[in-house]
């Protein structure tokens, strides 16, 4: 019976990362495909800063990246994803500096993506703390890629930090009606079900997902209203002003 047990998790949890590797790239398409990949068809403001373009690029290679290192998972190609292990480490590390500087060039030039009524220094914390999230938690995960059930779920984590930008920008007016409601609490009671789950089955709490959880929900919810404050508006000015 414990057999039995270990092997439903496993199909479990390789039928989850394959649904997880199926959707992430749909709702990078949907919230990104008007203003970037198809905005031909959109009518959208064009696209003039090369690091936007550099910044779609490496952000597309890792939603491609997390695509194939699922696939190598489930076919138990075990060495080809511990190698490509190494390129995601350049890969993520590109994406944290263009990032930074994507988000500072909007803030200071401004974006067609930015939301209106919000001052853009203040809104650069946004963008601005999803990187540095992303650097933690891949941070965390390359430190346990020798511990799978804390390096998976870290890799996890770090796909629910790229949702919130993706589904902000979905086509239905979800945003304006009810802003971070949307495009953080979704995620957010994604990964609060996600850890519940997973804590069920395993019929024990994954400590490192818990903590990593509640360092992505709570950087939601924090940046936000210390925003406005004077000591994010001076170190983002001073941002803009050094990087930009």
């Amino acid at each position: 019976m414990a057999i039995n047990n270990a092997a439903d998790r496993r199909a479990f949890e390789r039928n989850f990362f394959l649904a997880v590797a199926i959707l992430f790239p749909i709702t990078v398409l949907i919230g990104f495909g008007p203003t970037y990949y198809l905005k031909g068809f959109f009518n959208s403001p064009p696209v003039s800063r090369m690091i936007i373009h550099l910044h779609a690029l490496l952000m597309s290679l890792w939603v491609v990246l997390f695509i194939a290192q699922v696939f190598f998972i489930r076919t138990v190609r075990i060495k080809t994803h511990q190698l490509l292990g190494f390129a995601a480490i350049a890969l993520g590390i590109g994406i944290i500096l263009t990032g930074w500087f994507t988000a500072i060039a909007a803030a200071k030039y401004g974006s067609a993506s930015s939301p209106a009524g919000v001052a853009p220094l203040e809104f650069l914390i946004v963008p601005f703390f999803d990187v540095v999230i992303f650097g933690i938690l891949f941070a965390a995960a390359v430190y346990y890629r020798r511990n799978a059930p804390n390096h998976k779920r870290l890799m996890l984590l770090t796909v629910m930090n790229f949702i919130p930008p993706a589904i902000a920008r979905f086509p239905f007016e979800l945003t304006n009606t009810y802003g971070p409601l949307w495009f953080y609490g979704v995620p957010d009671v994604l990964t609060i079900i996600f850890v519940i789950i997973d804590t069920w089955r395993n019929k024990k709490l994954n400590k490192v997902f818990l903590a990593g959880a509640i360092l992505l929900i709570a950087s939601h919810w924090l940046r936000l209203p210390f925003s406005s404050s004077a000591a994010w508006v001076n170190f983002a000015t001073w941002l803009t002003t050094t990087f930009a």
